[in-house]
């Protein structure tokens, strides 16, 4: 087989590869209601998203390094086929416990998929095809969020809920078909594996993410639980950077950290997670909540955000061989803060027309970045190097998304909290007799936490039973609870992408061009690794 048609089609695998992988990040979304009628276990149902979480996270820095050692195609079939056997599992779980038991296996398959991706396309390509390609695969991962609602929403409606977890086998088949078929790879040389900073690295992070996303929702912050966790994960994490130190073949080698791309992509990285997962997560909150239409609606929103960061992935994969990393990074936590800035301002009389645009200023400056994190790193080290900096700077966005996450919701819960006791309770304080014949699940929401009222604004049968004269104040005073509340976590994504554009500015004048011409500075155009000849 010709070497350009195998490269082409090796390059189309792992695009259908990746593509699956990152689809199902959000088109499981829209079938989670169907998923509790079905299995039940509303209460630890909150494990199906975080058991996915904690394992294609954790996962990540072992794979990179165990790929550089033994070869991408072993681990990249290998988490193909923990991705598609997980998803069928899902799909047959008969009860919420194997869902996410299930979800687990499968989350560990993405975490393996995702890094060894991008690895390969950097040892195909050389330096100048590599920008744009890293835009192109950029694009992929963007296409993915914006299909994945609409398709799992179709899915659960016209046919079943278990299928937004089959459709993920005919797509797998078709990755692992051409990868194996054209997929060509010399082995480097063997090396020692380092078992005690796999376990480390694997059980600190796992510790680390458990405590942060269950102390902001479940347990609390001072909980024991919490506490603990965190504790465990700072005793495992200590131990892993000790023996990071003396071992010949480590993990993540912290050597890496002198270099100075690494460390501030590392950073960027971790900023752009906690950004673009706080407005994917909160503006349909504040569409469906605040301005009140459905989730189709919404979704009709967010499509136009996730076209821009396409879009500007592909732009980004040609801009790079000319502009420095410095300015386009900066142009696009500018263009975040500013799209944080209008949605800062917005209200109950938004239309979808305003909130559209200001999202795509949102999704323009994710756009001109995401290609830019692994490009960079890519391109500061050598083949042999090339997946373990690839997951470790997957890795730092992944847990960036985590911690923003956390911190928004965080925000948002205590923010929402203010505006009960500013907004709400004088009304409900002056409306005791109606309250007496209020339905049973609405009195039980207002004895538990403000958050809990949202529910209101998006289920129609919950307003049963309230008379009107009421009902209509009581979901005004809401909206305005959650628009005040989500006013200042939009706030806190200005000011993310202020300290991102601050952090930026260390890149300096370091370029695409520059990297290429420096000698032993990456060997941009070496022949890779693991060529596929």
């Amino acid at each position: 087989m010709p070497e350009k048609q195998r490269r082409g089609l090796v390059t189309a695998g792992l695009a259908v590869g990746l593509l699956v992988a990152a689809l199902d990040q959000t088109i499981v979304d829209t079938a989670f209601p169907k998923m509790i009628a079905e299995l039940g276990g509303v209460s630890i149902f909150s494990w199906v998203i975080t058991a996915y979480l904690l394992a294609s996270t954790a996962v990540v820095p072992v794979v990179g390094k165990l790929a550089d050692i033994y070869g991408r195609k072993i681990f990249y079939l290998l988490g193909l086929a923990l991705f598609v056997g997980g998803s069928m599992l899902c799909g047959a779980a008969q009860n919420m416990v194997q869902l996410i038991t299930f979800r687990g296996l499968q989350g560990i398959g993405a975490g393996m998929l995702t890094p060894i991706t991008f690895t390969i396309i950097g040892d195909l390509y050389p330096g100048a095809e590599r920008a744009r390609m890293q835009g192109v695969f950029g694009g992929v991962w963007g296409l993915a969020s914006v299909v994945g609602p609409k398709l799992g929403g179709w899915l659960t409606h016209n046919m079943d809920w278990r299928w937004v977890f089959y459709v993920n086998l005919p797509v797998g088949i078709v990755s692992a078909v051409l990868m194996f078929v054209a997929y060509r790879e010399s082995r480097g040389q063997k090396r020692p594996i380092d078992f005690g900073g796999a376990f480390t690295v694997t059980a600190g992070v796992v510790f680390l993410l458990l405590a942060l996303v269950q102390g902001g929702e479940q347990w609390g912050w001072t909980s024991p639980l919490t506490l603990g966790c965190l504790a465990v994960a700072g005793v495992l994490l200590g131990l892993f950077a000790w023996i990071e130190t003396r071992v010949p073949e480590p993990v993540l080698d912290l050597q890496l950290f002198r270099n100075g791309v690494f460390s501030i992509v590392s950073l960027v990285g971790f900023l752009v997670g906690a950004g673009m997962f706080g407005c994917i997560i909160f503006v349909p909150w504040f569409i469906q909540g605040v301005v009140g239409v459905n989730p189709d609606v919404a979704g009709n929103v967010m499509m136009p955000m996730m076209l821009s960061v396409v879009t500007f992935s592909f732009v980004t994969g040609r801009l790079s061989l000319r502009v420095p990393y410095r300015y386009l990074m900066s142009a696009g936590f500018t263009l975040i803060g500013i799209g944080f800035s209008l949605m800062a301002m917005w209200d109950v009389d938004t239309t979808l027309t305003t909130a559209t645009v200001n999202t795509m200023v949102v999704g323009a400056g994710l756009g001109l970045m995401m290609p830019l994190l692994t490009l960079a790193v890519q391109n500061a080290f050598p083949a042999s190097q090339r997946g373990m900096v690839t997951s470790a700077t997957t890795f730092f966005r992944q847990v960036g998304a985590t911690v923003g996450v956390t911190i928004f919701s965080v925000i948002f819960n205590q923010q929402m909290e203010q505006q009960f006791t500013r907004v709400l309770a004088p009304k409900l304080a002056q409306a005791g007799p109606v309250l007496q014949n209020m339905p049973a699940e609405l009195t039980s929401m207002l004895a538990e936490k403000p958050q809990a009222l949202i529910q209101l604004l998006l289920r129609e049968e919950l307003q049963q039973g309230i008379p009107a004269a009421f009902l209509g104040p009581l979901k005004e005073a809401i909206r305005a609870m959650m628009a005040g509340s989500l006013h200042t976590v939009f706030w806190v994504g200005v000011s993310v992408a202020a300290v991102g554009l601050v952090v930026a500015q260390g890149l300096r004048s370091t370029s695409l061009t520059s990297q290429m011409a420096e000698q032993g500075g990456g060997g941009l155009d070496e022949a890779p690794l693991f060529p596929a000849d």
